[in-house]
């Protein structure tokens, strides 16, 4: 259903890009309150673009140049019928998610005590864990190991090797739906700061690439979710952002040494002394 609306919406915006009405290039909600008060008057028949951009609210009020500039386009009777529909559906689709979201959570309760643990890995919000719980369940013992796991999901390193030479590494198929959870998550757990997978979501990306990195981390998430429905007297702690830093720390600082040295420094390395 959330694909759906994702889809309608972006249907919404070609029809807005066809009548040459660039409200995405500066509200980022297109759909948000000021973006919906706008499309609502073009439905209406309003198409003067100074009267459209000061139905803007908040922050956006700052771009009201900007907007007047994007609402000048050539807005037709046949973009407002398509447009009206469009949001008519977006609407239908919303009552929906709402009344599927509290369905969801009346059957999930039995199960809130693992979900609450599961929402405390960055990157994995209340729909995220309801999806984990339901793909995977909360008694893992038919997994022997996190490796078993993440084998069936999908997200472990494929073994393609014939006499002695290595072939592709990419992961098979698994399970599309948990795969899928897990992917969105990373994403996002990719964008924190000072965790321990934005870290290692960086580390990768630099070396291997964003993708091969985001995967990655949805095994690493998976793995933590195994330990976390088969211990359940643990309970997540990060590492923090400067782990890797701290676990190789001569390493790192012999890198950096020889960068320093490279660009015609000296340097000598004096440990600081703790404030008391």
């Amino acid at each position: 259903m959330i694909h759906d609306r994702a889809n309608e919406v972006n249907r919404l915006q070609k029809v807005l890009e066809g009548a040459n009405i660039k409200l995405s290039s500066v509200a980022t909600d297109i759909l948000g309150k000021s973006g919906r008060d706008i499309l609502e008057a073009l439905v209406a028949g309003t198409t003067e673009s100074a009267a459209l951009a000061q139905l803007a609210r908040g922050r956006l009020r700052e771009k009201i140049p900007q907007l007047e500039h994007a609402l000048a386009g050539q807005f037709s009777a046949h973009h407002r019928f398509l447009i009206a529909q469009q949001l008519a559906h977006i609407d239908f689709l919303d009552a929906s998610l709402e009344r599927l979201s509290a369905e969801i959570a009346e059957r999930v309760c039995p199960f809130d005590a693992a979900r609450e643990r599961l929402s405390t890995i960055p990157g994995v919000g209340r729909r995220t864990a309801e999806v984990l719980v339901a793909e995977i369940g909360t008694d893992l013992t038919r997994f022997p190991s996190a490796g078993h796991l993440a084998s069936w999901a999908g997200l472990c390193p494929g073994n393609d090797e014939s006499a002695g030479k290595r072939r592709s590494g990419r992961t098979r198929q698994g399970s599309p739906w948990l795969r899928t959870a897990l992917v969105e998550a990373a994403q996002a757990a990719a964008r924190t700061k000072d965790t321990y997978l934005a870290t290692q979501y960086r580390r990768l990306a630099a070396r291997r690439g964003a993708k091969r990195a985001v995967v990655a981390v949805a095994h690493t998430i998976l793995v933590l979710v195994y330990v976390l429905l088969t211990r359940e007297q643990e309970s997540y702690h990060d590492l923090g952002s400067h782990y890797f830093d701290e676990r190789d720390r001569h390493v790192v600082q012999r890198r950096l040494v020889r960068r320093l040295e490279a660009l015609g420094y000296t340097v000598s390395l004096e440990p600081t002394i703790p404030a008391a």
